[in-house]
């Protein structure tokens, strides 16, 4: 996996490769800046280190969610974590743990829990220390396909391709409720700013807006041309915007439930989206290999960002929104600076180049804006290509750490071994009942990958106490059986809800005969 710090342009995925980058600080290095809107136009990105790369074959690229801490993180289909470090010297710390696919990754709010999704069915709590301590619980009956701390990190929203959202209780320890509206892959699952609503999105080419509340469905949005891959509250929580399969990204106003903006700027699927803190910036994610820049403000592309080298799968701005962090099939995570007020238009054009071709309106004419308003043709997009002034600082042989978690019937769960924390203080979270650890030991190695052995420099566990076969059968018997008892109760709550519709069908229909007979 190789990174770099690349500079903005302008021009417009699905979701299997990249889940998200979370950038957890201000780096060193060299860069360029991503300038703003043309009242004064943003600066281009100087790029940051580049992230080592580890001596493995070119896999496809999972940055993490919005940064906490000083590392950013990535996750790939190679099934590791990595979290990554550059003082005093670039090295990455690879987590080991999931048993198939990594599909999305997120800090909590104080960046003390890493919660990681998987094609293996599973979600993880890690403590991103050396120690790599981690707790597995099985939360769906398919591979799970998105993970989301509120803001508060009380709570945990997973979204499944068993077509449902699952809420979590961190300090209860416990499951709290599914919402079933979907009826197909649910795609992305996204709490607002207050934790009050979650956005969802499926492949049923439906957004949904819940209250988590009363745990319902309150606003659903159709899209006849194709289904979002991903979706997000802007940070007012006023507005969602969606990325579409369709190369669209659209912002919808959920106070009035009208499309605002409707963007044709990708010419392949968009597959991540992530809104700047000020909310007056939004940066998307496609297949079509770039990076777009949207000015919300005045409605219009400002910057097209190239760099990879494939679909770019993940895209996410830092916490402060100084940096933002892209990863793609390419293998590659580019760590950008945004810079938007240190450099006007002027001086960008003296570095980068102006798009040749007209980019496409920034709305069409099925938008309903609370107010009128009429976006005119700004001068083209700067499309800034930072592959020729990015110093590439990958080694051949980087310093690796690598952080084996190995699974255990004996461990008490992940809250007994976080009880003393070595370096962060975390919440308590999942009932060891409810999510059986995976932490019984960790190993950590602080040697250098060797260059010449094909085979993983993994710590194995002939040096761990070996688990007896009876047990080891037993363990999986009852795996079995609590898989099969987690997919009978997702079915006998499906069939609930279904009665519950008829009867308030039902109900009502009561109801309009007996004022039909009043009225008479």
């Amino acid at each position: 996996m190789r990174s770099g710090l690349a500079s903005p342009g302008l021009e417009r995925g699905g979701f299997d490769w990249a889940a998200v980058v979370v950038v957890t600080g201000p780096r060193r290095g060299r860069g360029q800046t991503v300038p703003g809107p043309a009242r004064s136009r943003p600066p281009c990105p100087p790029p940051l280190p580049a992230l080592p790369r580890p001596p493995l074959p070119p896999r496809p690229a999972l940055p993490l969610p919005r940064p906490h801490g000083l590392r950013p993180a990535s996750a790939s289909w190679d099934t590791f974590l990595m979290l990554w470090d550059f003082k005093p010297q670039p090295k990455a710390f690879r987590y080991v743990g999931h048993k198939d696919v990594v599909t999305s990754v997120q800090f909590s709010p104080l960046g003390n829990l890493v919660a990681s999704a998987s094609r293996d069915r599973t979600v993880r709590l890690w403590i991103p220390d050396r120690k790599g301590k981690s707790s597995e619980f099985k939360a769906h009956t398919a591979p799970v396909r998105s993970v989301d701390f509120s803001c508060d990190g009380q709570f945990l929203a997973t979204a499944s391709e068993d077509k449902s959202i699952k809420v979590w209780n961190m300090y209860r320890q416990r499951f709290l409720y599914s919402l079933y509206r979907h009826t197909h892959w649910v795609c992305c699952a996204k709490f607002s700013a207050d934790g009050r609503l979650i956005v969802s999105c499926s492949e049923d080419k439906t957004v949904k807006i819940w209250d988590t509340t009363n745990k319902l469905c309150i606003n659903s949005f159709t899209d006849s041309e194709g289904f979002a891959n991903f979706v997000s509250f802007n940070p007012s929580g006023t507005c969602i915007a969606s990325a579409g399969s369709d190369h669209t990204v659209k912002l919808w106003d959920i106070r009035v439930n009208k499309l605002l903006q409707n963007y044709q700027v990708h010419s392949g699927g968009v597959n991540c989206l992530s809104f700047h803190p000020s909310g007056n910036y939004l940066i998307t994610a496609s297949s079509d290999g770039t990076l777009k820049i949207l000015d919300l403000v005045e409605g219009r592309l400002i910057y097209t960002l190239q760099g990879h080298t494939g679909p770019v799968f993940a895209v996410s701005f830092s916490k402060g929104g100084q940096q933002f962090t892209s990863g793609g099939a390419d293998a590659q995570i580019l760590l950008w600076k945004t810079n938007f007020d240190e450099m006007n238009y002027k001086d960008l054009l003296k570095k980068n180049i102006k798009r040749l071709h007209f980019d496409a309106p920034p709305h069409l004419l099925d938008i309903y804006p609370r107010t009128s308003h009429h976006h005119e043709r700004k001068p083209d997009s700067i499309e800034i290509n930072p592959k020729l002034e990015v110093m590439n600082l990958q080694t051949s042989d980087p310093l690796v750490v690598d952080i084996l978690s190995s699974e255990s019937p004996n461990t008490t769960g992940i809250l007994a071994a976080n009880e003393t924390p070595p370096d962060d203080s975390s919440p308590h979270f999942l009932n060891p009942a409810l999510a059986p650890s995976s932490t019984a030991s960790s190993t950590v190695s602080l040697e250098k990958k060797p260059e010449d052995k094909g085979d993983s420099p993994f710590t194995t566990a002939e040096g761990q106490k070996s688990i007896p076969l009876a047990v080891t059968d037993a363990l999986e018997h009852i795996m079995e059986q609590l898989n099969v008892l987690t997919q009978t109760v997702s079915i006998l709550e499906q069939r609930l809800t279904l009665t519950e519709d008829k009867l308030k069908d039902c109900l009502e229909n009561q109801q309009k005969i007996f004022n039909r007979e009043q009225r008479s």
